[in-house]
């Protein structure tokens, strides 16, 4: 089918943007899609399109009805016929929606997944064949997914009676696990898997660690620039919302499940006009919020997994401009996880309690619930994670019943104890993200598996530009700091040696807070590279540490000046209220902006995927300069004095003798080439770069 002339007259489109196309093709042609596609790279085009091109009924299930407003009410205004069923609605609009499906007068039907446990409902979708089937928010499905729902775990059965449309499945938070589980579950046949786009370019990621106390204060700070809002802040509590809020002014507002749903349409209706510049929310904002100029977003506390902070961050800068995110932690809010999950996943003991009582028919839950002597909030969890292990099901007005009486405890016990296990280790891996010494969006873009695009550092982020960080400060070690890292790959010389036997063996008398720090920097500056590895005890038990080696960089420093930058813990509380600062190296041995490397061969975060390729560096044993090499190295030592000159600066600070010996071997013709060598970055790359491709090429 002609894609193109729908997308112009119906969608106003003039061309499709990256990787839809493709995506496109393969539904309306009708084969099954798993699309995982980052928030704001146009997911939603990728069912309404072809749902057009094949005429007929899609059906759309989405979890939120904002989401399901926000994109019926768009369509609508494209001259499409839509219309929804939810909670919000009146029973007569619903049956009248119903009627319209019926009849078939609808282009778009939209539903929560909890419609389909109504009685009746799916054989009323099946009398009807749908043009297609969209799944929205799809990693809720999974077992595995971080924002699990237990009705989404059983759209897989309702989905053969309303086939044979195509179904496809969207997300922007699949990891390769649960992109599995999302095609186990649904069934899928022979999906088309279309897993892109991760990367943003315009986002700026920093992580700071921070105790709480003087979290709202520098969040305060933060946003009185004008240029850092609109803002999103993310808390971990409807009362935090509510004091930051009320902390920030008349200019923001708190929005959180708590509130009456006039409030919080309020507050989103004045955001998205721009009447609020600051919302303050819990994890129950943003989904769908289609503004594309939100500038900051920030995040007062560790959310519970790399998938929620991806989602959340993925709502600033959806226009394309630079835009910023920053992350306050510390070891306290991995103490808040571990609480909730104790709260939210309750002993096994309990679970199997609130099975004894189960029958097969129906029963209140309340009354169950009494007879127990449980509290509410414990049976409630205890009763999803019945659901979620398929040992009960629950109706619609909240009747709940075994599915399988004759099953022993045991038989969901190991999948209960499988998923508290990965929900974890979910907890892990964002600890993990936050104390890495990495390029913050290769991290990312590693972790949801994209094994395409892992090569490149953003270039953006406090560990590739720590110089235009705008939440923290940077500044060059102390001389005590400097003998001690010195000390450090010394040490590392013979062989890689665990981060913790380096503490005691070089600096003893500094505590991991204080000693993690300086090897951080190392790290960020190329001079070492730290992973994690595993050892078994004499218990039998595997334990993960994390090991520090030599690059080729730290191993052949010599006297030259540490290329370092240290966070400034006293300054991080105060940060710029002004725009994105220059440089605080000043005319330093520091001010080397690019010896920060860009790539790392390795990576601290644990699970968070395989390591990113490499820049060429040169081999230990390399042969000496060709004669027309030496030629080009002398032309380059030329220009780099004059530059130098011009900057004020010593020669090494544009380019060490390292990498202008690199760029006489590499002899490169493209920018690209450019960033392939050891010692050039991205802002040397676009300040020098046309200046060295011509004396390389003139």
């Amino acid at each position: 089918m002609d894609l193109l002339a729908p997308l112009h007259s119906t969608f106003g489109h003039a061309a499709f943007r990256a990787n839809q196309q493709a995506v496109c093709e393969a539904l309306t042609a009708g084969r099954d899609v798993l699309l995982v596609m980052p928030t704001g790279a146009g997911k939603s085009l990728c069912y309404q399109l072809p749902a057009v091109a094949r005429g007929g009924t899609a059906l759309v299930i989405s979890p939120l009805i904002a989401l399901m407003d926000d994109q019926s009410s768009k369509l609508a205004a494209l001259g499409l016929r839509t219309a929804r069923i939810h909670s919000g609605l009146s029973r007569e609009d619903s049956r009248q929606a119903c009627r319209d499906f019926l009849d078939g007068a609808l282009q778009f039907l939209f539903i929560a997944p909890e419609r389909l446990r109504v009685p009746g409902f799916p054989e009323m979708l099946a009398k009807r064949e749908l043009s297609l089937i969209a799944i929205d928010e799809a990693h809720c499905i999974s077992a595995w997914g971080h924002d699990f729902r237990p009705d989404y775990r059983t759209l897989g059965d309702h989905l053969p009676s309303l086939r044979p449309a195509p179904v496809i499945a969207l997300t922007a938070t699949a990891t390769p696990q649960v992109q599995r589980d999302i095609v186990a579950q649904l069934r899928l046949n022979t999906p088309d898997l279309f897993i892109h786009g991760f990367r943003r370019s315009n986002l700026a990621i920093e992580v700071v660690e921070m105790s709480k106390p003087r979290r709202n204060e520098f969040t305060v700070n933060l946003l009185k620039d004008e240029t850092r809002r609109p803002a999103i802040v993310y808390t971990p509590s409807r009362k935090a919302a509510e004091e930051l809020a009320q902390q920030l002014g008349r200019h923001a507002a708190a929005y959180h499940a708590g509130l009456d749903p006039a409030t919080r349409d309020d507050v989103q209706t004045r955001f998205l006009t721009g009447k609020l510049d600051t919302v303050v929310a819990t994890i129950a904002f943003g989904m769908g919020i289609d503004k594309a100029d939100v500038r900051t977003v920030v995040h007062t506390a560790l959310p519970g997994s790399v998938e929620s902070f991806y989602q959340e961050i993925g709502r600033a800068g959806r226009d394309g401009l630079p835009s910023r995110t920053v992350l306050l932690h510390s070891f306290a809010d991995r103490k808040m996880h571990d609480f909730f999950l104790e709260r939210d996943y309750p002993a096994a003991t309990e679970l199997i309690r609130v099975a004894s009582r189960l029958t097969e028919e129906f029963q209140p839950a309340e009354e169950i619930r009494l007879k127990l002597k449980m509290e509410e909030e414990t049976f409630a969890n205890a009763i999803d994670k019945l659901i979620a292990q398929n040992a009960a099901s629950i109706d619609i007005a909240g009747n709940v019943r075994a599915t399988d009486t004759t099953a022993h405890h045991k038989h969901w016990q190991n999948g209960y104890d499988q998923q508290l296990a990965l929900r974890r280790g979910q907890i892990d891996r964002m600890v993990a993200f936050a104390e890495s010494a990495q390029c913050r969006m290769t991290a990312l873009i590693q972790h949801f598996g994209d094994t395409a695009d892992v090569s490149r550092p953003c270039g953006r982020c406090d560990f590739c530009a720590p110089e235009l960080a705008t939440a923290q400060v940077f500044r060059p070690p102390t001389a005590d700091e400097d003998k001690i890292m010195r000390k450090i790959l010394r040490a590392l010389l013979t062989k890689p040696t665990s981060t913790g036997r380096l503490n005691t063996e070089v600096a003893p008398h500094l505590d991991r807070k204080d000693f993690n720090p300086l090897l951080n920097a190392l790290a960020s500056a190329g001079m070492i590279q730290i992973n994690t590895d595993t050892f078994t005890n004499e218990k039998d038990e595997e334990v993960t540490y994390k090991k520090a080696q030599l690059t080729y960089e730290g191993r052949t420093l010599g006297d030259d000046p540490l290329p370092i930058l240290l966070k400034d813990a006293e300054a991080a509380s105060a940060p710029s209220k002004s725009k994105p600062r220059k440089s605080t190296r000043g005319k330093s041995a520091h001010q080397d902006n690019d010896r920060v490397p860009q790539v790392r061969d390795g990576s601290i975060v644990a699970n968070l995927g395989s390591s990113a390729r490499p820049k060429r560096a040169p081999s230990e044993e390399l042969p000496p300069l060709t004669p027309e090499q030496q030629q080009l190295e002398t032309k380059l030592r030329a220009w780099r004095k004059v530059e130098a000159t011009k900057l004020g600066q010593p020669a090494f600070v544009v380019f060490g003798d390292k990498t202008l010996q690199a760029i006489a071997r590499e002899n490169p013709r493209t920018h690209d080439d450019l960033l392939n060598i050891s010692g050039i970055g991205p802002s040397k790359a676009e300040k020098f770069g046309d200046q060295i491709l011509e004396l390389c090429h003139p």
